[in-house]
């Protein structure tokens, strides 16, 4: 695994960025930008992806890091199911779903797997670093 020194550098925020700019394409392009409602709660998972991973690695301890990702891998569902919604209403067409659709079960699979090394990993996080240790 590469080394992170900012939350920008972890690959699972950097495809939840790609989902939300994907996401924001939809509003702007189909008619799901006029349900305003669906549009809302998709507005905020798709936000909530990248945000609770952003939040979790400043917390800088590994557990409440991992919590944090459970939270984005939620929100990635989440928006998942968003997805099915505007599809079955015909806000979005099949091709359009199954792209973000795909992107999100990629980056659940990266998250998921971000959960499991740091639950393996001895390292407890930042805050737990003693001043002397590199």
């Amino acid at each position: 695994m590469a080394k992170i020194e900012k939350f920008e550098d972890i690959e699972a925020w950097q495809l939840a960025k790609i989902i939300c700019q994907k996401v924001e394409i939809l509003f702007n392009e189909t008619s799901l930008g006029k349900n305003y409602s669906l549009r809302n709660q998709m507005e905020r998972s798709s936000g909530s992806i990248m945000d609770n991973i952003a939040e979790g690695y400043g917390r800088g301890g590994n557990q409440e890091f991992h919590n944090f990702l459970s939270y984005s891998k939620g929100s990635t569902a989440e928006l998942k199911s968003q997805l099915y919604r505007a599809r079955d209403k015909n806000l979005i067409s099949d091709e359009q779903y199954e792209e973000l659709e795909a992107d999100c079960t990629k980056a659940e699979n990266k998250i998921g797997a971000f959960m499991f090394y740091l639950r393996k990993s001895e390292y407890k996080g930042l805050k737990y670093k003693k001043p002397d240790q590199d």
